[in-house]
């Protein structure tokens, strides 16, 4: 196996982009991640797009062909990759594991969601979870992670207003992000008396429905100096799965396939949770940021919340968590938020992410979550190959 290094990426912003297409979205995305390499569309041997729900959302399916289409990049081979709302991380894997095993040598891995042109975006959301079990019964993610959160409150004590310091520290970091849908801080107070969703978690512990899409590019570590000063290597590409319904779970304050996707990772990448300089979790909703953070060994369980009171994850902390705003304030349309994730580590590890860099970054990781935690993709990046 080959290892494999990232040498471009980018993001549109994302929000409400009435007046862009799903289409415009991507080939945006990938023109740009393209320049980032400094290559030409011609350099490109395949193409992975992460995609959830083009057919619920836009109508739209055979979406690979359709991208290759538009972007003028046809007869390349493009296979769409969908997985829930971690349909990016996994073509980013998909990518990585075609680079590394030879197959391929200049691969894009690009995500795209165009969710703000259906009246209501629930029921396409909902097709991630159980339909016969969950979302045939009414059941919604945001009542599926409140039940998480409150078992969470019971079993370790977490205050509510812990909770909502996740939403806090998103928007804290996403007013720093040009890209980010909502670029303004907000307090605890204000995510307390927001609009009730589903108790305990209001409108402001929510992710938003958004518009937009990502792109890398990734080739064989050998060849990435021919390309770019500054290439950012793989260290690890992993991949869990769980039960898709809640109830068949062992635990609801353990998202099981995060525990096993970051074990194997840092095993791979032959580095610590304390080695992670930066992390861009999946935070769909504030207790799942929370989650996360313990899952991944960052803290040990039922300490997150004090971890997020005490400001052990701002910026200037050990590790410094969501720098781009995270799902919450950076937006999250469903099939880009995995590239986002890996595009926003490789500014912080290139030194280029302005206002909101972190300083001396050395390793990142991001976690990107299908459902309540059906799907898990890790992926660890670095400065450094070995």
């Amino acid at each position: 196996m080959r290892d494999v290094a990232i040498i471009g990426v980018s993001q549109t912003k994302f929000g409400e982009l009435w007046e862009k297409s799903f289409r415009d979205l991507v080939v945006e995305a990938g023109v740009a991640a393209i320049r980032d390499a400094n290559m030409v569309g011609d350099d490109l041997d395949a193409m992975y797009i992460g995609n959830m729900s083009g057919g619920l959302f836009v109508g739209q399916e055979h979406i690979g062909a359709l991208i290759a289409e538009h972007s003028g990049l046809a007869p390349i081979p493009a296979t769409r990759v969908e997985a829930a709302c971690a349909s990016g991380g996994l073509a980013l894997r998909q990518a990585i594991m075609a680079v590394a095993s030879g197959y391929y040598d200049h691969v894009m891995a690009a995500g795209v969601e165009k969710m703000t042109d259906v009246v209501d975006a629930t029921p396409a959301i909902a097709a991630a979870a159980d339909q016969e079990w969950e979302a045939q019964q009414g059941v919604t993610f945001p009542s599926l992670y409140a039940m998480m959160a409150r078992r969470h409150m019971y079993e370790y004590g977490t205050t509510r207003e812990q909770i909502a310091g996740f939403a806090v520290l998103g928007h804290k970091n996403g007013a720093l992000n040009p890209k980010a849908q909502f670029q303004r801080e907000i307090s605890i107070d204000a995510v307390l008396n927001s609009t009730k969703v589903a108790e305990p978690l209001n409108l402001l512990d929510c992710s938003p429905v958004s518009d937009g899409a990502a792109a890398v590019i990734v080739v064989p570590a050998d060849e990435a100096q021919k390309y770019t000063d500054t290439p950012v290597y793989v260290r690890a590409s992993t991949q869990a799965s769980d039960t898709i319904a809640l109830h068949s779970r062992k635990s609801l304050t353990t998202i099981q396939s995060t525990v096993l996707a970051s074990r194997k990772a840092y095993e791979i990448a032959g580095l610590k949770p304390e080695d992670m300089d930066v992390a861009e979790v999946h935070d769909c909703f504030s207790i799942n940021g929370l989650l996360a953070i313990e899952d991944l060994g960052f803290f040990e369980k039922g300490k997150g919340g004090q971890a997020i009171e005490d400001g052990l994850i701002e910026r200037d902390s050990d590790i410094a968590v969501n720098t781009s705003g995270g799902l919450k304030a950076r937006g999250h349309p469903l099939g880009a938020t995995g590239i986002a994730q890996a595009a926003e580590v490789t500014w912080q590890l290139r030194q280029e992410a302005d206002k909101r860099q972190v300083s001396d970054v050395e390793n990142g990781l991001t976690l990107n979550i299908g459902g309540t935690g059906g799907t898990a993709a890790v992926h660890i990046l670095s400065i450094n190959r070995k």
